[in-house]
């Protein structure tokens, strides 16, 4: 006689899925307005455009910060919503968590820019990471923002993550500043990018919580 296979089992995994594809596909919008949203507050000089070509060369330029800070963007968040996903099907989570932080580890190394303690701070990042998409898969919904008002019964609750998950990524943020130079160039795309990124979570809280 063969195993015996629930359908409530069955639909509970295609219920994971969905809510899966749906937080992946939604943080990746959310990397591509901020990209946007850095690059409007830091426009091309006008005199640029009176060069022959510059425009589609800049055009160009555009698509491909987009899509690098896209792929960045969604790197520890992809491990953190994978992880998310593997406990709440049942795999031990030690071993999830081990997988995390090697492939971390291996991922800032392939972008020179491993240390200690930048390894430290993406870790405590993506551990508030996993801890949201936990929540965001146990909820009911079928859009990202319901998804949002179902996991986080008010504004406050939700307020409270985005401070944690802001705090998170200010230390990883000091620590790429440490492993990369304290110069202004480099704080200056930091600010912006955080700005950017507050402008949209808000936007998000504003939206869910109103």
């Amino acid at each position: 006689m063969g195993e015996y296979k629930s359908p409530w089992r069955g639909r509970f995994l295609s219920d994971i899925m969905e809510k899966y594809d749906l937080i992946l596909s939604s943080e990746a919008q959310f990397a591509r307005e901020v990209t946007l949203g850095a690059i409007v507050a830091r426009p091309p000089s006008a005199w640029s455009y009176l060069i022959p070509g510059m425009f589609i060369i800049d055009f160009l330029r555009r698509g491909s910060a987009i899509r690098k800070y896209t792929q960045h963007f969604m790197f520890p968040r992809k491990l953190a919503v994978d992880a998310a996903r593997a406990v709440s099907q049942g795999e031990d989570e030690a071993s999830v968590r081990s997988h995390v932080e090697k492939d971390t580890g291996g991922w800032l190394s392939a972008l020179n820019l491993y240390s200690e303690e930048l390894l430290k701070a993406h870790l405590a990042f993506i551990d508030v990471l996993i801890e949201h998409y936990s929540a965001l898969l146990k909820a009911e919904g079928d859009s990202y923002y319901l998804l949002v008002g179902a996991a986080y019964p008010n504004r406050e609750n939700y307020q409270s993550f985005l401070e944690k998950i802001t705090a998170a990524e200010n230390e990883v943020d000091r620590q790429v500043i440490q492993r990369l130079g304290d110069t202004e160039r480099i704080k200056d795309k930091i600010l912006i990018e955080q700005q950017q990124i507050a402008k949209r979570r808000n936007k998000i809280l504003e939206e869910v919580f109103s």
